[in-house]
């Protein structure tokens, strides 16, 4: 699994933290990370300390707020995500699908307005 941000993806200016190049396996360690660290033990998780996560040129951190604010960095290279307990509920939803099998589409993890979304893309390149 690999962790890219990419800069400006259209003609509005939008960006993409994307998780890609993965199987089911991998997909539901993710899945697991994130229903232990951030679910059951309300703490963050930075990604880049999975070892089955391979960062090409970002970090990013998920943390949990009292609201859904997406991701947002401050210089394109550590980014975070903040989200409720409730938005990362909803993106353990998301990704189960791409735990039961390898599949070709592509989820976003979170349905917000902000200029840097989260792609889960078992392909891409």
């Amino acid at each position: 699994m690999k962790l890219e941000f990419v800069d400006t993806i259209n003609e509005f200016g939008d960006h993409i933290v994307r998780l890609y190049d993965f199987d089911k396996v991998e997909a539901s360690q993710f899945r697991q990370a994130l229903q232990e660290t951030i679910i059951n033990s309300k703490l963050p998780l930075d990604l880049n300390s999975l070892s089955f996560i391979q960062p090409v040129n970002c970090k990013l951190i998920l943390h949990i707020s009292d609201t859904d604010e997406g991701i947002f960095s401050m210089d394109n290279k550590t980014f975070f995500c903040d989200l409720t307990i409730e938005g990362y509920k909803e993106m353990l939803n998301l990704i189960e699908p791409f735990c039961c099998k390898n599949t070709r589409s592509f989820q976003m993890l979170y349905d917000l307005d902000t200029e840097i979304d989260f792609l889960f893309s078992p392909y891409g390149n």
